[in-house]
């Protein structure tokens, strides 16, 4: 008969606090800024990409998730201001475990983490994200590469500025409607 009532008194104690629903898909919820979501790949304020192929960040993986395949800049096709660049960028979010590891492990702080989290998909293949969906969108002041270094003449000079000028990678905390609705508001 005790535990009759402990159960009742759980029930009792519950009906009377206030309720807490979540109208999730019309009130998304707000994240913490550090929320790990979706990865992003940085620009340099030029437009050129911050990642420079080193496939640290695929070595870094627990989870075996991220794939690089890096290539060679040249002088006419300039796709980072290194000497490589990420030729072909996966990562499949169907392994991934969103621990992070991954931008702990980039030398030019190219990959980090933005607070989106809506990743389902009905089909398995489309949570293989590539290069072309991870690269943050360009902004005013940007260039769709390949083009010429603008920041400098050597990579030196780009990874100097950075900390001043850090180019896409601010505002990679904010998902990719996010960034556009901010967009549009600053627009009108």
């Amino acid at each position: 008969m005790s535990g009759f009532a402990k159960g009742f008194g759980v029930t009792f104690s519950h009906m009377f606090k206030p309720k807490v629903t979540v109208e999730y898909p019309e009130e998304p919820p707000k994240l913490q800024p550090r929320y790990h979501g979706r990865h992003v790949l940085n620009r340099h304020p030029d437009g050129l990409e911050k990642c420079i192929g080193c496939e640290l960040c695929a070595w870094a993986c627990p989870a075996d998730a991220i794939y690089v395949e890096g290539a060679e800049n040249t002088e006419t096709e300039r796709y980072s201001p290194g000497e490589r660049y990420a030729k072909t960028y996966q990562i499949n979010y169907a392994r991934c475990i969103f621990c992070g590891l991954c931008v702990e492990a980039c030398p030019t702080r190219s990959l980090t983490m933005s607070n989106e989290y809506e990743l389902a998909r009905d089909d398995r293949r489309d949570l293989i994200f590539t290069k072309e969906e991870l690269l943050a969108p360009l902004t005013e002041g940007m260039e769709q590469p390949p083009h010429p270094m603008r920041l400098g003449d050597s990579e030196k000079d780009y990874y100097e500025s950075g900390p001043q000028n850090p180019g896409a990678s601010a505002g990679a905390e904010f998902s990719l409607s996010e960034m556009l609705a901010r967009k549009e508001g600053a627009e009108q």
